[in-house]
């Protein structure tokens, strides 16, 4: 999975990077880029609950620690379920192979030799 998928905040919307939507967030935009980052990200539901949802930290400063801290805890909990899919994953060895296609091969010789000898009693 590419890491920019598992960015929190470049998965809001498309047409706005992080860097913008945390300025946005923190107020550092101006009235004209704030209705265009605004503009842009009225697609979704989601997107204005999410915004509305950082919009109501107190301490903009942080906001930038806590998307980070999102992110990294984000990257954390996909790596445990990668590990634990690669654990529960049947990996297929070669001696697995070779032996069902030995007891494949003794499953016909056997049903030849039966039926031969059923036929020529």
């Amino acid at each position: 999975m590419p890491d920019k998928l598992k960015d929190i905040l470049s998965n809001l919307s498309p047409e706005v990077d992080q860097e913008t939507l945390l300025r946005y967030l923190e107020g550092r935009l101006s009235d004209e880029q704030r209705h265009e980052v605004e503009k842009k990200m009225m697609n979704t539901n989601f997107t204005d609950d999410a915004m509305d949802g950082l919009q109501e930290i107190k301490n903009k400063e942080k906001i930038a620690s806590l998307v980070e801290q999102l992110n990294r805890d984000l990257h954390k909990k996909l790596n445990k379920k990668k590990q634990k899919r690669e654990k529960l994953r049947f990996k297929d060895p070669p001696w697995l192979y070779i032996t069902i296609f030995i007891i494949l091969l003794l499953i016909v010789l056997s049903y030849l030799v039966i039926n031969r000898m059923l036929q020529h009693p």
